[in-house]
């Protein structure tokens, strides 16, 4: 049962993580770079840079994304554990 779960979780989170990249993940034109994605500001200077240029706000929206697949996940492997149980 667990197991299931978080399979789901893996794959809608992946998926929610990729699609959010597409959809949120163009900043000034050009897509971040993954780096840009998973590594947060090194220094004052560089945060005040990502907030002018959006990059945190992209940032933040492409982790929602992954977390509402995570979430869909959870659900949809309990309620497949239910199903073939």
């Amino acid at each position: 049962m667990i197991r299931r779960i978080i399979l789901f979780v893996i794959i809608l989170g992946g998926i929610g993580l990729a699609a959010g990249y597409l959809i949120f993940g163009r900043v000034g034109g050009e897509y971040l770079s993954l780096r840009e994605v998973f590594q947060p500001a090194e220094n004052i200077l560089e945060d005040i840079s990502e907030t002018i240029t959006g990059v945190q706000n992209a940032r933040r929206n492409i982790w929602i994304s992954g977390a509402v697949g995570g979430a869909l996940g959870v659900i949809v492997g309990a309620l497949a554990r239910r199903r073939y149980s």
